[in-house]
């Protein structure tokens, strides 16, 4: 599977990642949501910044981390320990104080050429997919939710 992640305009989240400062990207909720436990070692992210419909960098995930039920105290730890690949500010340290958290680290970014996104309806920040193609302009195919459920 291939992964669309959508980055946090405000926050400067793409830029962060394109000059190599960024290392690590976090998603959390109260609860497992995608993509908690659904990326894997060696499948490839895809990156956008939020507003944009360009779909313009990609990269391997290298490592992940997956965390439940975690105390206030473990959140802390767990963001601290890896501030310096997530790069957080205070406002997105508030933002991913969440018992369940997905930690993933990528490397072999790149910088494509940027990839019209077809936006869908009720779509998440982020998207698992068989290839990038199912949501590019001319080629998308209906987002299939089934994908993104827990079994």
């Amino acid at each position: 599977m291939v992964h669309l992640v959508y980055c946090d305009n405000k926050e400067k989240v793409l830029e962060k990642i394109l000059d190599g400062s960024k290392t690590m990207i976090v998603r959390g909720a109260a609860g497992r949501k995608i993509p908690h436990s659904r990326v894997f070692d060696e499948e490839i992210l895809y990156f956008m910044k939020k507003g944009s419909k360009k779909i313009s960098a990609k990269a391997r995930v290298k490592n992940v981390q997956n965390f439940l039920k975690l105390t206030d105290q473990e959140i802390k730890e767990t963001l601290e320990k890896n501030q310096d690949k997530l790069m957080l500010s205070e406002k997105q340290k508030e933002r991913w104080h969440k018992k369940c958290l997905c930690l993933i680290e990528f490397d072999n970014l790149e910088e494509i050429t940027p990839l019209d996104f077809d936006h869908q309806g009720n779509m998440d920040d982020w998207l698992i997919i068989e290839k990038i193609e199912d949501v590019v302009v001319g080629t998308s195919i209906p987002y299939n939710y089934e994908k993104s459920k827990f079994k």
